[in-house]
């Protein structure tokens, strides 16, 4: 089937998404969230014909999902990106220039990920503009949240469903098929405060947290010498925030350290758990002044897809169609949506453009990448929902 991306529209497109501020609110005072960024989209895929539903999943915090109907009988597949990004605290260009130079567009958000949005609306169009019928459903989802509690896959999944996914996190054009996972942990020590000058009668919680955090780095060495996973490394943590105490002269009755735990697939959070516990449990028997308790506070889970999932094939196809060899299967060591939707039934995977500067005072995007993946996106929506 005949389809050509209209490159200039891609182009336009991406940079006209930079422009828009859509800083996370959650991670920055001055972050305007999605609503903008929403109502752009849902006009861009309203211009194709799509059928479009925006969803307010919290005050100022939108969904916007662009359907392209199959005619009966197929698979449907959904693309998936976040809308917001992180803050622009210390970048050194202008974050919202969306500036095309030497084939690569700057600002905040350029990989992560607004050139995936753009290049999903021009496989979009590109499928409009050809009139190739599909027999299943094309689902274009724009969300939001995902860099801080992804809020908005998890209202997605509520009110939209496909046979599988491909989410267009940066993965500099690899297939990517699995990522670890996340637990925070919350640990805290007791004591009993005192005066300081009170020594038969004060338990220094803080120097109690100090035997627990050299054995919880004993773990965290451990979990790096285990055989990692084949394609999301190895399971980690690391001891994030730390507070104790109330006042020089006076015995800490309490501390708490929060910690992170990356998980690998097959992992589960009650073995982590019972990790964490095991170090409590042993400095109580070493010490019976040692009190302590581990909290779970919020998780996600890690996401793996068989090399042999359907979505996976075809996108490997797709993949070699367009760029004339077979794409490397990796996997990724941060989370993303696609755990999520892999939850709600749906095969996933993951592809996205090459480029430089995620989160940091430099971000670019290469659109000749780009202009690949609206390729791949549109040539694998016709072998999957065709």
């Amino acid at each position: 089937m005949n389809y050509t991306i209209d490159e200039g529209y891609l182009t336009k497109v991406t940079q006209e998404l930079v422009r828009i501020n859509s800083t996370n609110p959650l991670l920055s005072p001055e972050g305007k969230g999605e609503a903008d960024i929403a109502a752009y989209v849902a006009d861009r895929l309203g211009e194709m014909g799509l059928d479009v539903k925006r969803s307010e999943i919290a005050p100022g915090r939108w969904n916007v999902v662009g359907t392209l109907k199959g005619m009966g009988g197929g698979r449907s597949l959904l693309l998936n990106a976040h809308m917001d990004t992180v803050g622009v605290d210390g970048m050194t260009s202008d974050p919202f220039s969306g500036e095309l130079r030497e084939g690569r567009i700057y600002g905040r958000g350029a990989q992560d990920m607004k050139a995936s949005l753009a290049a999903m609306l021009a496989a979009a169009k590109a499928l409009v503009d050809a009139k190739i019928p599909l027999k299943g459903d094309l689902l274009i989802t724009g969300v939001a949240d995902e860099e801080h509690s992804s809020i908005g896959t998890e209202g997605l999944v509520k009110e939209f469903s496909a046979d599988a996914a491909i989410v267009t996190e940066p993965t500099d054009m690899h297939l990517c098929r699995a990522h670890r996972g996340f637990i925070w942990f919350e640990v805290e020590v007791f004591g009993r405060a005192a005066h300081g000058s009170r020594y038969a009668e004060g338990i220094d919680a803080n120097m109690r947290m100090g035997r627990f955090l050299a054995e919880l780095d004993k773990l965290e060495q451990e979990l790096l010498a285990r055989e990692p996973h084949p394609l999301a490394g190895p399971p980690s943590l690391h001891a994030s925030l730390l507070e104790g105490g109330t006042e020089i002269s006076t015995y800490a009755d309490h501390a708490k350290v929060t910690i992170e735990r990356r998980t690998v697939p097959g992992e589960s959070v009650d073995a982590a758990s019972a990790e964490i516990q095991a170090i409590i449990d042993q400095l109580s028997a070493q010490d019976e002044s040692f009190s302590a308790k581990v909290t779970a506070t919020f998780l996600r889970e890690p996401f793996e897809v068989a090399q042999d999932a359907t979505i996976v094939q075809m996108l490997d196809k797709a993949l070699g169609a367009r760029l004339g060899h077979h794409s490397e299967h990796t996997g990724q060591t941060f989370w993303t949506d696609a755990a999520l939707l892999s939850d709600a039934g749906m095969e996933t995977v993951l592809l996205g453009p090459i480029g430089f500067g995620l989160h940091s005072a430099e971000e670019w995007v290469e659109m000749a990448s780009v202009v690949d993946l609206a390729y791949v996106l549109a040539e694998a929506a016709i072998r999957y929902c065709s």
